[in-house]
């Protein structure tokens, strides 16, 4: 087997600094973008991209689309949409350009991309995987655009697995509360409550970078060819779990 070549979005956060570096552990050519002019680390190759302009700007579209055709001569193998803004508001204070802003870059940039690189992709009998997010089917109050995002990306995902699916596999993770340095940021002023979050989960803890990392490495590998259009709940069980209400 030759090298596999993975495009990676939002490399620079947590999560996809996580992804990048597990699948270039594992042998793979590891492309990264994020809107950052520059990489935080060591990749294989790394392009800025903007998706909330590359959903507005059509020549800055292609300028995007043709650097990351000009980095996959050999095709691509895995497309991993991980790139997300989450703005979170009241309804009634929510402006429109935040939900535009939302909605182009957690679901219209991946739709935009998978489109662009689909030739790519057939070339290589790739895959691609969503990173959506258990908003996409349970979620909280101020968290609207992000919610109907993360569902819009599971629909596509569904969609694309039946449309594509004798070419190029089409899956998504749904992860629950994942242990970056956002998550701890926004339990500063309530460490309690982050004990109070795992304990939420069946599973006792909330989940870890490596977790999905590692069902990302399952789910793009070839050998599985049968994995196509799975929604991976990677939730530690708390979508089982019927609460009370308050």
């Amino acid at each position: 087997m030759g090298i596999r070549t993975v495009l990676i979005t939002g490399a620079n956060g947590a999560i996809g600094q996580g992804l990048c570096q597990g699948f270039q552990e594992a042998g793979w050519r590891v492309i990264g973008t994020d809107y950052a002019k520059s990489c935080i680390f060591s990749i294989d190759d790394y392009i800025s991209i903007d998706l909330d302009r590359l959903c507005k700007d059509n020549q800055y579209r292609e300028k995007c689309i043709d650097h990351i055709y000009r980095d996959c001569t050999d095709g691509l193998d895995a497309l991993i949409n991980n790139a997300a803004t989450q703005i979170l508001a009241p309804m009634e204070s929510l402006s429109f350009g935040d939900w535009q802003t939302t909605i182009n870059i957690n679901l219209n940039s991946t739709f935009i991309l998978i489109q662009a690189l689909l030739l790519k992709l057939r070339a290589a009998k790739g895959s691609v995987l969503n990173i959506a997010s258990i908003h996409s089917t349970l979620t909280k109050p101020n968290f609207s655009a992000y919610a109907t995002s993360k569902s819009g990306l599971v629909g596509l995902t569904k969609s694309l697995a039946v449309e594509l699916g004798r070419q190029v596999r089409v899956n998504a993770i749904c992860p629950a509360a994942i242990d970056t340095s956002m998550l701890h940021a926004s339990f500063l002023d309530n460490p309690q409550g982050l004990e109070e979050l795992k304990k939420f989960h069946p599973s006792g803890n909330i989940g870890s970078i490596s977790d999905i990392v590692n069902a990302a490495l399952f789910m793009t590998d070839n050998r599985n060819s049968f994995l196509n259009g799975s929604i991976l709940n990677l939730d530690g069980g708390i979508s089982s779990r019927l609460h009370d209400p308050d």
